[in-house]
């Protein structure tokens, strides 16, 4: 049983607050882009859920400048939380997906500044090398900031990954972990845990897999359904039915017991475009949702990591 008062999943915030010794903002930074799933690189069209915009919707114009776009959130921040320290963070598109150089100038520019602890990077797990990578563990080492990259995976079964053209596999997130890892960067693992073909095996081999990886942040993500999507097309043609919200509750649930306990939890739920969508959420609120989740926690009297025992040859203990 986990103890009265404790958070049952570790929790961003309170994973910062230990490591900072405050609370810790992030500011975005919406650069323009595209990845090789749209240009024709690997593919065409994006993965079937992907909006246009990205996961930019809620950023700043990506016609700013890094640096603009910088202070303009500083501002924001410091006024509106007295924040003090921060995270850069880019956000849309696929940020290394860009020339070796155009690449350091972006995390040079994101580097300044004393009230700058750490950088995070988004991006798909097989648009990293050991060239962008060597140059990301140099930065960290010299500006003595963390820095973690955040890798679209989105599910582990590979026959989702191909229904839903993220033009990659397992294969790639695996070895795109395991050279963070050996550069001590960390590791944060987007994950969809009602994509359509998924079942409730998926969402346990989820965790662990990325425990097994020991991926160091996780982002679970509802899925929302986005108008003029490959996927919206499919929805609206009744090609498939979203995960019922019950199964979904569980489906976090069971994630989270068998996950890595030292794992950190950075969202338990998603939001789209509010404009752009045909669903969402299953008609409520993400809070609600969220709160869902942890109340299905303490009904269930369970926790993070519970089940975290399948590593390390268990068949011989």
């Amino acid at each position: 049983m986990t103890p009265m008062n404790v958070s049952r999943y570790n929790l961003y915030s309170e994973h910062l607050i230990r490591r900072y010794g405050e609370k810790v903002y992030k500011l975005p930074v919406n650069l323009p882009g595209t990845c090789p799933n749209r240009d024709g690189k690997l593919g065409t069209g994006g993965c079937a859920y992907c909006d246009e915009q990205g996961a930019g919707f809620e950023a700043l114009s990506s016609d700013l400048s890094i640096e603009e776009q910088l202070a303009q959130n500083r501002v924001f921040f410091q006024k509106r939380y007295k924040a003090k320290k921060f995270i850069v963070y880019f956000q849309s598109f696929t940020n290394t997906y860009l020339p070796f150089d155009q690449f350091c100038a972006n995390m040079e520019k994101a580097a300044q500044g004393e009230d700058i602890v750490g950088i995070s990077v988004s991006t798909r797990p097989d648009c990293i090398n050991d060239q962008y990578l060597d140059f990301l563990a140099g930065l960290q080492d010299e500006k003595k900031i963390d820095i973690s990259v955040e890798l679209g995976l989105q599910t582990v079964n590979y026959h989702t990954l191909l229904s839903v053209n993220r033009a990659h596999t397992l294969a790639e997130f695996i070895d795109a972990a395991i050279r963070l890892r050996s550069r001590n960067l960390e590791t944060c693992a987007h994950i969809i845990l009602n994509l359509p073909g998924d079942e409730m095996a998926d969402a346990v081999e989820n965790a662990k897999v990325l425990s097994a990886l020991g991926v160091k942040y996780v982002k679970i993500h509802s899925l929302y359904i986005v108008k003029g999507t490959p996927l919206g097309e499919a929805y609206l043609r009744s090609e498939f039915e979203v995960t019922p919200l019950e199964e979904y509750l569980d489906r976090v649930v069971a994630f989270l017991e068998y996950l890595d306990p030292a794992s950190v939890i950075q969202r338990l739920v998603s939001r789209g475009p509010f404009n752009k969508v045909l669903f969402s959420n299953w008609g409520i609120s993400w809070w609600q949702v969220k709160q869902k989740i942890e109340s299905r926690l303490e009904e269930m009297d369970t926790f993070q990591g519970c089940r975290f025992n399948y590593l390390n040859g268990r068949a011989l203990r």
